[in-house]
């Protein structure tokens, strides 16, 4: 089954970060994920853009609003 790992438009939630990676999943394209430890205890890996990727390290909050893109919070 497949399962996205990329935020939707009406998704909003509150991470930290545990670990980072990416891959080139389809051979072409290098796809950039963190994962995070919500606040609920949750684990979920998160597709997220480039610059955030760079941008965060281990430890970082990032926030997910409805109607936008995550940021580092």
């Amino acid at each position: 089954m497949f399962t996205s790992r990329t935020a939707g438009q009406d998704d909003s939630w509150e991470g930290v970060v545990t670990d980072k990676s990416r891959g080139m999943l389809d051979g072409s394209n290098m796809y950039h994920f963190v994962q995070l430890r919500l606040a609920d205890g949750e684990s979920r890996k998160v597709r997220i853009r480039r610059r955030l990727w760079k941008e965060v390290s281990v430890g970082d909050r990032i926030v997910k609003r409805p109607g936008s893109d995550p940021v580092k919070g």
